[in-house]
This record gives C-alpha cells, sequence and structure tokens, in this order.
C-alpha cells in the first residue's frame, strides 16, 4: 500500500512537470493574443506596480528634494560667505590702491621739498566733533616734530602741529575755528600780493586770505601759497587756489575765497616739515606763522 501512494506521488509530480514545461513552451510561444488568465496575472501585476511604485516615487522625490534643498542651502550660504569675503577684499584692494597713490605722491613731494626737511607721519586720530578742527599723528618728539611745524599733503598745506608729546602730535587743521590760527601767504602772478590766512567758510569749504591790499588785481585760479614771511613755515608750501576776492566791510583791504589743494576732510598720510633755515627772532613771532 505505501508502495502505491509513492508512485502515485511520481506519476503525479511527473504529470505536473510535463504541464509546467507545456506551459512555459506554450508562453514563449510568439503570439498575437494572450490567454486571459496570462491577460489577468499580467494586469494584476501591472496594478500592483503602479499602487506600489507611485508612493515609491513619491517618498523617494519627497527625500531627494530635501537632499536637494539642503544642498542649496549649503551652497548659498557657502556663496554668501564668499561674497562677503569678496565685498571685503574688494574694500580692501580700493584702500590699498588709494593708499599707494597717496604714498607715491608724497614720494614725489619729498623729492622736490629742497628747502626745508620732511617727515613722513599717518594719521591715527581724529575727533568726529572736531573733524575740522583737529588730527592726532604718529610722531612726537622722539621724531623731531615740535610745535607749529607745517603740515602738508601731497596736494598742498592742511594746518601745523599745534602740540606735540613724545611718540604723538597733534595738529591744527587750516580749517580750525581759531583766531590765532594765521599763516603768511601770497597770491603768485604777475604781481605777488600777501596776506594772512585768517578763517574758514564752513558752509562754503573755503579758506579766507585776508589783508590783501584794496588795489590788488587777483584773478580766479590764481595759486595761493605760503609766503615764509613769517619765520616759521617755509615759503613755497602750495595752499590753495582763489575762487572769489571780495572788499571787506571798511573798503580798506579785500579778502580772497581759497579752495584748499589738499582734501581737508580725508587725511590718512601727511608730512611735517621743519624749516631748516629759521629766522632770528621767529621765537617772538606768535601771531603769524
Amino acid at each position: 500500500m505505501p508502495q502505491f501512494f509513492l508512485n502515485k506521488r511520481l506519476i503525479i509530480l511527473l504529470v505536473s512537470i510535463i504541464i509546467l514545461v507545456a506551459l512555459i513552451g506554450f508562453s514563449l510561444k510568439s503570439r498575437d493574443q494572450l490567454t486571459w488568465p496570462e491577460q489577468f496575472i499580467k494586469d494584476t501585476t501591472g496594478w500592483v506596480q503602479t499602487v506600489v511604485s507611485r508612493p515609491a516615487h513619491y517618498v523617494a522625490g519627497f527625500f531627494e528634494n530635501l537632499e536637494d534643498l539642503q544642498n542649496t542651502y549649503q551652497e548659498n550660504k557657502e556663496l554668501k560667505k564668499r561674497l562677503d569675503e569678496l565685498a571685503v577684499l574688494e574694500a580692501n584692494v580700493q584702500e590699498l590702491k588709494k593708499e599707494n597713490v597717496e604714498l607715491r605722491d608724497i614720494l614725489d613731494k619729498k623729492d622736490s621739498l629742497r628747502d626745508f626737511e620732511p617727515k613722513q607721519a599717518t594719521v591715527i586720530g581724529r575727533d568726529p566733533s572736531q573733524w575740522h578742527e583737529l588730527l592726532i599723528i604718529n610722531k612726537g618728539k622722539s621724531a623731531g616734530i615740535k610745535a607749529d611745524m607745517a603740515v602738508i599733503t601731497s596736494n598742498g598745506l592742511i594746518g601745523k602741529v599745534k602740540s606735540s608729546q613724545q611718540f604723538t602730535s597733534t595738529v591744527q587743521l587750516l580749517s580750525a575755528m581759531d583766531p590765532t590760527n594765521r599763516i603768511s601767504a601770497k597770491v603768485n602772478g604777475d604781481q605777488t600780493y600777501y596776506g594772512t590766512i585768517e578763517g574758514y567758510d564752513e558752509e562754503r569749504k573755503l579758506l579766507m586770505l585776508k589783508k590783501i591790499p584794496y588795489d590788488a588785481k587777483i584773478e580766479k585760479d590764481q595759486t595761493v601759497i605760503t609766503s615764509g614771511l613769517g619765520g616759521v613755515f617755509p615759503g613755497g608750501l602750495p595752499i590753495g587756489k582763489v575762487v572769489e576776492v571780495v572788499p571787506d566791510e571798511f573798503g580798506l583791504t579785500q579778502t580772497a575765497y581759497v579752495k584748499p589743494g589738499a582734501n581737508l576732510y580725508d587725511i590718512e598720510h601727511v608730512m611735517v616739515v621743519k624749516r631748516q633755515m629759521i629766522e632770528p627772532g621767529v621765537e617772538d613771532k606768535e601771531e603769524e606763522q
């Protein structure tokens, strides 16, 4: 009896294999139309794939978008950092260019100063409340800087040393509203006329050259320089150019409004000039430099 069931199972297995092989051969055969079981299985499989693939694609796309967003954020952050660095770099380049031009101009000016000794210095301090009055430079008594020495830039005179400490000095600008801030000057032309720089017109940003003779014939754009007659400042330092000449209130003298050659608002590098030949009795001359 057991042998019979064993043979029956073997026969069923062989028949199943034959049917399977026949089905495989039938399915591999080239046909224009599938049988309904094949169509059912393919349609069912396609529907299941659609149901599974859509959420899978959605989830995968969601995580890909998150990754892309994170990458975009990091790239944006890096680009902003580089833009900030670029802005700082451009600002530094502009400052270096400006400083290079100023230093070259000062070196050129230094070569042309033959009658006095120039000492180069850098502005290290400027009080906003006294912007047009005073500034501080990084040279003092140890560098031979003394009070009343002229201070210039490559474009002209800006003022004088008001006081000197061991390693720094305070410079009083031409634009300082100080009645004792006077500088002997002259107007160059076919004929030379003398006067003194006294005061500053804040509204027009012009220096006032006073005590010019009432009959002096001065024209616009004539050059104003230091006269050297005060005994402290050397002669020939450029101050500026004449903009306008008006008579004083009594008509006895004239006042020339002078545009400074140097930019009194933006000053970084200067030269302090020491006159090599001091006239006798210069210590007694306090009103005019």
